[in-house]
């Protein structure tokens, strides 16, 4: 038996709850959010899709009882305001701290040993509050950040080389931000063939780019934030958690030297299995990745500095 806490049932908490019952891999799923009667609601609507889809997880929504979750394996918070067309995921401080760090004293009041994953922006800082905040050892709190830019990547490169999405392999690592994530387009490839002996410079740069602001494009053509690749990629990083899959996929963790930075959640390769993250993985990077690497992490700590401004940390 397994139990999963999504809290915040926005569309992008719901949306994961959502992949999550179609993957079929956790046993209870209680969905929690402060508006009265949402959560309720769209669980409601998802368990009327258990007969269509074949899944037996049991989804519950409650109204900010955080009693309803204990004994949760992984909590998933998502928990705060979008992000709105123009706004920066630094903007956002300010308000979603103080959600934040409220809802990780919550949730682990009622689930002491559960494991910590952070969907909300600017998603770096929030996971570094969540760590600092909880004094929760690193391995059990993540932020998802990577494997959606990553997914975003490996969508854009599927595009420029016309090929499956599933036949190519793409990471991003660094800051989950327009200005700081690094698409590593020179280890991407298709079934084993470098992406870059396939697509010309050009090309390759505009994937690149696009990758980027793919987060910000889906904020200017939806007007708010984007939830179907984003509940995705968290149920994918949940999945990894409680089947101990021991899958390698970039997210947010805290490093202590590795990449040479230290006391800094940011995203690289991690292994990750029923205790949350097992192994960081040390990528052999080029000069110019390493530059971009360390120019990533100095634009984190000084969102992260805003933390320490506010004296949250």
């Amino acid at each position: 038996m397994s139990k999963v806490t999504v809290i915040g049932a926005g569309n992008v908490g719901a949306t994961c709850a959502n992949a999550m019952a179609h993957m079929q891999f956790v046993s209870e799923i209680v969905l929690l959010d402060i508006k009265e009667g949402v959560a309720e609601g769209k669980a409601l609507d998802m368990m009327q899709t258990a007969k269509l889809y074949q899944f037996n997880t049991r989804i519950t929504g409650v109204t900010d009882n955080y009693e309803a979750t204990a004994g949760s394996d992984v909590v998933v918070i998502t928990s705060g305001i979008p992000r709105k067309p123009g706004m920066t995921r630094e903007e956002l401080i300010g308000v979603n701290a103080g959600i934040v760090s409220s809802v990780v004293k919550n949730v682990l009041s009622f689930s002491p040993d559960a494991v910590i994953v952070i969907i909300s922006n600017p998603m770096d800082t929030m996971t570094y509050l969540a760590l600092k905040s909880s004094g929760l050892p690193k391995n059990r709190v993540i932020g998802m950040g990577g494997i959606l830019d990553s997914s975003r990547f490996t969508c854009y490169l599927s595009k420029a080389i016309n090929a499956p999405a599933c036949d190519i392999e793409g990471m991003v690592i660094g800051g989950h931000g327009d200005t700081t994530m690094i698409p590593l387009i020179r280890l991407a490839n298709y079934r084993g063939t470098p992406v870059c002996d396939i697509l010309d410079k050009e090309t390759a740069d505009k994937v690149v780019a696009d990758t980027m602001v793919g987060g910000a494009t889906l904020t200017k053509l939806l007007g708010t934030s984007a939830w179907y690749a984003p509940g995705a990629a968290g149920a994918i990083l949940v999945k990894s958690i409680i089947m101990d899959e021991k899958r390698m996929l970039p997210c947010c963790a805290y490093l202590e030297g590795e990449y040479g930075q230290k006391d800094i959640c940011i995203g690289v390769p991690v292994v990750l299995g029923k205790n949350g993250i097992e192994k960081v993985v040390e990528l052999e990077l080029d000069r110019n990745e390493k530059a971009l690497f360390e120019k990533s992490a100095e634009a984190v700590r000084k969102t992260n500095s805003v933390l320490h401004d506010m004296k949250l940390v």
